[in-house]
């Protein structure tokens, strides 16, 4: 009598690839956007920063408010500006305040991103003899 031959039969080899081939598809994927989320915080982390940046630059804005516009390290940015009405208004003593619109956008992939900050920040008074600091 011949001893039969011991191992995996072809069938049995090719599920097992494939059992593996999806394993490894799944963890694949989970990596690849796992690496992609990363790269997404890590813009909205420099816009951040940036808005940070221009809103400590417009601590006080002046009378006519503010309208300007830049790009910086990759993102664009936009501030705008107007006087918004209170009951203090009345009183000429009283410190007048503006609505600060920031946006500041970038593109990531196919895509543009923005960020929208609204605050509020008071008026510049002028100096003694009507000139602005």
């Amino acid at each position: 009598m011949k001893p039969r031959a011991r191992g995996f039969s072809l069938l049995e080899v090719l599920v097992a690839f494939s059992i593996m081939a999806l394993s490894l598809g799944v963890l694949y994927r989970a990596l690849g956007g796992s690496a992609s989320q990363t790269g997404a915080l890590t813009r909205y982390e420099g816009a951040t920063l940036l808005s940070q940046s221009l809103l400590d630059a417009y601590d006080s804005l002046p009378p006519g408010g503010v309208s300007a516009a830049g790009e910086s390290a990759g993102y664009g940015w936009q501030a705008q500006s107007q006087p918004i009405a209170t009951p203090a208004n009345a009183n000429p003593q009283a410190v007048r305040l503006h609505e600060l619109r920031l946006t500041v956008h970038w593109v990531e992939g196919a895509r543009e991103r923005a960020l929208e900050l609204l605050t509020l920040r008071p008026e510049r008074k002028p100096e003694p003899g009507g000139r602005l600091p």
